[in-house]
């Protein structure tokens, strides 16, 4: 991922030395479990431990350079890290293992790292989304279905439904925590034929693990719940951001993101505040939504193994896991800092001549003894004369012989209380979440 988009909290699990770091204490973990049931010369576990390198870019540069001649980053780390802690205990490192025992522990490994951080991450975000839902709770606005308004619903009412989808997003990290929080340490195709079952669970348990069968890779399926995280995150993340570009809009100008003393809208037209928060949001929502693509393709590989899956997950792991925190953090300040403009709100709502209070109308006159079809006719011809003579529904409908609701009845239909007396239960729902 480009530096643009990446966070250090996040970023530095990815680095080359935060990996070849995980790699050696999977390593250094293995010695010690065989140590722990006599394989190997406790003197010798504890020389390992003593004698591992600094990783740092002299490691990394060493183990590159080895790379170049062995054609394969395991075995090249593998050598360099036995060079350095010399015989005769360094000799000990990677026996009994494979490649994947060292690299899918700790992938796993990192992968919980970064999920831990996602699950902070979108809890922040939880949380501004229900402090500013029940910080607007009671301001009406209305609700537009097809772009077009609707019914009355208030902007509080509109959070508290983003926050309970925020809500479900981090559920989704939170199991896929757990279907990536494994190791597994059993050999070539996943027999424990030449490494004993201890050992994995050994080296799990120091790295907070749950050890798993396996062939001899990880199953890709939890990798893929993992992406699909990601990519939940980034759609939800999207669905706001698509709103607020839409309430931005000079013509509707109901909430907007803010804007820093000396920011610039644009090179050219000086009153410009555009919604460039929230266009950036919605387009990386994209790339991670991709990379939950090639995720799933990755669950299909030959027999044990194929490494059709490596080159991919270089990419698309480290990505997804930068993407999703950074959308994250990104969404979270948007909340945190957005502009909400009550009063075009209720202006808007005004704009329509009183056409939002349409049901409530049809549905007095049926309750009235009125056939369905007929009120819905009745309805919907003052309904369209409002919009074309730009008048007030609710005159039309006093003029109307038709209509024969008291004054009393059509106050109750066109009521705002009324419309929103029942927000209450998206409220009770959110009382539910913890932020």
């Amino acid at each position: 991922m480009i530096s643009r988009y990446t966070l250090p909290e996040m970023g530095n699990l990815f680095t080359d030395e935060a990996r070849f770091a995980a790699w050696l204490e999977v390593e250094v973990l293995a010695v010690e479990a065989w140590a722990s049931i006599g394989v190997i010369p406790a003197e010798h576990a504890t020389a390992v431990r003593q004698g591992v390198p600094a990783v740092d870019a002299d490691l990394v540069a060493r183990i590159n350079e080895r790379e170049r001649v062995t054609d394969h980053d395991v075995a090249a780390f593998v050598d360099v890290v036995q060079e350095a802690i010399g015989p005769p205990a360094g000799h000990w490192v990677h026996y009994g293992l494979t490649s994947s025992d060292v690299v899918d522990t700790a992938l796993c490994l990192t992968l919980t790292r970064a999920v831990d951080l996602l699950i902070e991450t979108s809890g922040a975000l939880v949380g501004v989304l229900k402090r500013r839902a029940l910080e607007f709770r009671d301001t009406p606005m209305v609700g537009r279905t097809h772009g077009i308004h609707a019914e009355p619903t208030s902007f509080g009412a509109k959070l508290a439904l983003w926050c309970l989808q925020a809500d479900r997003d981090r559920q989704r990290l939170l199991t896929a925590r757990q279907g990536i929080a494994v190791g597994k340490l059993s050999g070539a195709v996943g027999t424990y034929s030449n490494v004993d079952p201890a050992v994995e669970a050994f080296v799990c348990k120091a790295l907070g693990l749950t050890p798993v069968p396996s062939t001899q890779v990880v199953a890709r399926d939890r990798h893929a719940e993992y992406l699909y995280a990601c990519a939940s995150v980034g759609a939800t993340i999207e669905m706001l951001a698509t709103e607020i570009r839409h309430l931005q809009r000079t013509e509707v100008g109901e909430a907007n993101e803010r804007f820093a003393a000396g920011q610039k809208g644009s090179s050219a037209m000086p009153h410009k505040r555009n919604p460039i928060k929230s266009e950036q949001l919605s387009g990386l929502a994209r790339v991670l939504r991709g990379h939950l693509g090639a995720g799933l393709e990755n669950v299909a590989l030959w027999h044990e193994r194929d490494i059709s899956h490596s080159s991919v997950e270089r990419i698309i792991l480290p990505d997804a896991s930068i993407l999703a925190h950074y959308v994250l953090v990104r969404a979270t300040s948007l909340i945190d800092g957005l502009d909400v403009h009550a009063d075009r709100m209720l202006e808007n709502l005004d704009a329509s001549y009183g056409l939002v209070f349409s049901q409530p109308v049809l549905l007095t006159l049926v309750a009235a003894g009125m056939t369905r079809d007929d009120a819905y006719r009745i309805v919907q011809r003052n309904a369209m004369a409002a919009w074309d003579q730009r008048k007030p529904f609710r005159l039309l409908l006093e003029a109307d012989p038709e209509v024969t609701l008291t004054p009393a009845e059509l106050d109750d239909a066109f009521s705002l209380e009324r419309s929103l007396r029942n927000t209450d239960r998206i409220f009770a729902a959110l009382d539910a979440v913890g932020a």
